[in-house]
């Protein structure tokens, strides 16, 4: 059997547990990958207010106002909880007594290129984009994200024109590294892995792995909710 990766794209703030398991008993994975580093894990998966506490330390303001953004609207319009679709994933991993791997980038080592690379005006616009979006209602979020399920590239490009760092840092330099970590796994023999990322994230990645000889199979966020509705 050729191995194949399958990218499934999620938004990090909607419940989409019903879909991953549908993906799951569709592609039968061997293996399953998670874009999640060991702290963001560690976090997620064994919640603590002392390991909440630990994880601020040297994070910038801006960062922490995106956190408690994706907490609000998690407890909006998602499941209750940012990162509920990786928690899906584990849980459904771990049922089915799958391997999970983490292939992201230590947040770290990521916060530390973002405040090597960004100048002070991209700092306070991505402030000021973080403290407004603390204010927008999720009627108006559900809105934007269907736009973005309709036509990602046109907001990826936008992106890159307004934050050309930030893209490069957490979309560019991200997915290289997770592509190479992915195609570690093929190499040690994983045949059908599944790998739960951000949706920003699934172009890049399937574009790296195709490079790399390896069979991709992508799944976006406007067609993943497809897989929830049914």
């Amino acid at each position: 059997m050729e191995p194949s990766v399958t990218l499934v794209g999620t938004a990090h703030v909607v419940d989409l547990s019903s879909a991953i398991a549908r993906v799951f008993g569709q592609v039968a994975p061997d293996a399953v990958a998670l874009e999640l580093d060991a702290d963001r894990a560690r976090v997620l998966f064994e919640p603590t207010p002392e390991g909440s506490r630990s994880r601020r330390r040297g994070v910038p303001l801006s960062f922490r106002l995106f956190a408690r953004l994706e907490r609000r609207l998690a407890r909006s319009i998602g499941g209750g909880v940012a990162g509920a679709e990786m928690k899906a994933a584990w849980n459904e991993a771990r049922a089915r007594r799958l391997p999970v791997y983490l292939i992201d980038a230590p947040i770290g080592e990521t916060v530390g290129r973002l405040l090597g690379e960004l100048s002070v005006a991209e700092r306070l616009r991505l402030l000021a984009i973080a403290a407004v979006g603390l204010l927008v209602p999720p009627r108006v979020v559900r809105r934007e994200l269907g736009r973005y399920a309709d036509d990602p590239a046109e907001y990826e490009s936008e992106l890159r024109v307004q934050q050309p760092a930030l893209a490069r840092i957490l979309i560019d330099e991200r997915n290289e590294r997770m592509a190479a970590h992915l195609a570690r796994l093929v190499e040690s023999g994983a045949r059908r892995l599944v790998a739960v990322v951000g949706d920003a994230h699934v172009p890049g990645l399937a574009e790296a792995l195709a490079a790399r000889g390896i069979s991709v199979r992508p799944i976006r966020l406007a067609e993943l909710a497809t897989f929830r509705a049914s």
